[in-house]
């Protein structure tokens, strides 16, 4: 057993109870170095974790040395791995643009963020359905703190929303749990796979509600129509670095369908075999296309980023919702660009909200900002990058996506949907750039006092940015990664026994 696994889990509650404990003895210099260096810390182990898994092995860690299912333990992966990755580099460039002045005003800040990592590095590595339940609440309750640093109306406002509606998945997510320990005895997902292929008949209608509960509970995390009405408000209201990190807990509610629905719900369930296969193709498409209309019709810029996060979400769970490797590995290669993209989409979007002054973010005519031409140019290639025009990473994850559907029966639908809402992507960033930059006239409103600020703005954004076309230059080898992490999901075998020992039985016919 090697405790590789549980590094990531660890460093980030170590580094937040350490930033709790003397918020109040160091100064913000020291905070932000503590936080900076734990970041970077988790990337290196994140990364060094994805190089022992590459090969197909699954790493487990029995937390107290209890066997599973009666203990709790952590499971890495290839998927696993490869969402700590990107969660790690995203924190790291969210972390570095908060350090402009955005972490003042609270001592808080710092520790949050580090408990928001705690609870997305654990819901990625849990192998136990409660032990999900408890880091969704640990990173649900951090977002909570950080969605509202900085206070503001607005702010107050949609962190209501938020907290409501995620409360009520909470209370959802616990009657799930509660019926399926009820019906079958555990709460181990590789048990859970196990026990549910063998359901008697007269508790199939039990499991049954309790795999569509869970499926509720992640259709909520990952904004899937009709239960994305909270993203917008909440995403547009927040600081950016913290929007920019929020768009990785879509990713979660996606993760969490893809997980459960190919290991619990797969190919071996028996008669519960692909229980989420009715429900996430159509709903998916349906949120691709309200989320294009939605940023076609917002009135400010960091909305409409929030709309085309709606979007992504969409077209990711499109890709999912086919269950195959094709449409997996196709769906893990545009999550990685899609949460890059709008990340640095919503950094890019404070700088020019900055620039224009008391017009802020909204798409009215206004003033030039200062070095419009730079961030002119930046704007462009960001929009070109997310309404996934060639040749960019964009482009390469709806093109494996269109691929991948014509092995679905609803390829007319999959491609007129994806294609339409490409569309009015594109009029949507085509108006929003025409309204803030080729409109512009006179001065500037607010202009730096020199171009050292306006470098370590832009800085964040241009790592973010520079992710996005590693994917494009080293699509190959990602894609061939996606692949295999594909073949991992769609094979559970290789995940039970891992857990439970080879003697299970599960999937020998």
């Amino acid at each position: 057993m090697t405790h590789l696994v549980i590094y990531p889990v660890l460093l980030p509650l170590l580094a937040g109870t350490l930033l709790l404990l003397l918020r109040r003895a160091l100064p913000l210099r020291a905070r932000r170095l503590i936080n900076l260096s734990a970041v970077t810390a988790q990337a290196v182990l994140a990364a060094v974790l994805l190089e022992q898994v590459r090969g197909g092995d699954i790493l487990v860690y029995a937390l107290g040395n209890w066997p599973a299912p009666y203990g709790i333990v952590l499971v890495a992966d290839r998927l696993a791995a490869w969402m700590l990755l990107i969660t790690a580099l995203l924190a790291f460039f969210a972390l570095l643009y908060a350090m402009r002045g955005t972490d003042r005003g609270s001592r808080h800040f710092h520790p949050l963020f580090q408990l928001q990592l705690f609870g997305l590095n654990g819901a990625f590595l849990t192998g136990d359905i409660f032990n999900l339940f408890v880091f969704f609440e640990i990173l649900l309750l951090a977002s909570y703190g950080l969605l509202l640093h900085g206070g503001g109306v607005w702010r107050t406002r949609a962190g209501l929303h938020f907290v409501a509606l995620n409360l009520a998945g909470s209370t959802l997510f616990l009657f799930a749990a509660g019926t399926l320990y009820g019906a079958l005895g555990t709460l181990n997902m590789a048990d859970l796979a196990v026990k549910v292929a063998e359901t008697p008949n007269e508790n199939l209608g039990l499991v049954r509600t309790a795999g569509l509960l869970l499926f509720g509970v992640f259709a909520l995390k990952a904004a899937l129509i009709p239960l994305h009405l909270w993203l917008p408000a909440a995403y547009a209201s927040t600081s950016a670095p913290v929007a920019a990190l929020f768009a990785i807990m879509t990713k979660v509610g996606a993760y969490c369908l893809l997980r459960v629905g190919t290991l619990i719900f797969g190919n071996e369930a028996g008669p519960l075999t692909g229980l989420y296969a009715h429900w996430l193709l159509p709903l998916a498409l349906i949120t691709l296309t309200l989320g294009a209309l939605g940023a076609l019709a917002a009135s400010g810029l960091r909305r409409q980023v929030a709309y085309l996060v709606v979007v992504s979400v969409g077209l990711l769970l499109t890709a999912f919702g086919f269950w195959t490797q094709a449409g997996i590995a196709a769906g893990l290669y545009y999550l990685v660009h899609s949460t890059f993209a709008t990340a640095a989409f919503f950094l890019l979007a404070d700088v020019i909200a900055r620039g224009r002054g008391e017009l802020s973010d909204r798409l009215n005519p206004g003033p030039a900002i200062h070095q419009a031409g730079l961030i002119g140019g930046i704007f462009f290639f960001t929009a070109v990058l997310i309404a996934g025009l060639p040749p960019l990473s964009g482009f390469l994850g709806k093109f494996l996506v269109l691929r991948a559907a014509f092995a679905d029966p609803a390829w007319p639908w999959v491609l007129g949907l994806v294609l339409t809402a490409s569309l009015l992507g594109v009029v949507a960033l085509a108006r929003s750039g025409s309204l803030l930059f080729l409109r512009a006239e006179g001065k500037a409103e607010a202009t730096p006092r020199g171009a050292g600020p306006l470098a370590r703005a832009l800085a964040p954004v241009a790592g973010l940015l520079a992710l996005c076309l590693a994917l494009m230059i080293w699509a190959g080898p990602i894609l061939g990664f996606t692949r295999a992490a594909a073949d991992q999901l769609l094979e559970p075998q290789g995940y039970v026994h891992a857990v439970l020992g080879p003697d299970t039985g599960f999937g020998v016919p």
